[in-house]
């Protein structure tokens, strides 16, 4: 928008430039600037790469969440478990043990 308004090319393009992730597209758009080569397809390119990037780090994120969570949902299910699963058959075997076999 600012080089269609009449500003500096080279200007515009190190402003676009040091915005993060833009240096590329501000490479590729000052190139098609100088040359008069469309830039639609390169464009259409970097696109795609930021795409997968960002797929890429949402993957990423996503799996390191599934890990982060993995602990306390086991703190939370283990005392559970010992209580409904483990304790009663303890306390069947020591009750059998200890009280003479019930016979």
């Amino acid at each position: 928008a600012e080089v269609r308004l009449g500003g500096e090319p080279g200007e515009a393009w190190r402003r676009l430039a040091s915005v993060p992730g833009a240096g590329a597209l501000a490479r590729l758009l000052e190139r098609a600037g100088v040359s008069g080569l469309p830039a639609a397809g390169p464009v259409a390119g970097i696109a795609a790469d930021a795409r997968a990037d960002w797929a890429r780090a949402a993957t990423a994120r996503a799996r390191r969440a599934a890990v982060m969570v993995t602990a306390p949902v086991g703190l939370c299910f283990l005392p559970a478990f010992i209580a409904v699963g483990v304790l009663p058959i303890v306390i069947g075997l020591a009750g059998g043990v200890l009280g003479g076999g019930g016979g």
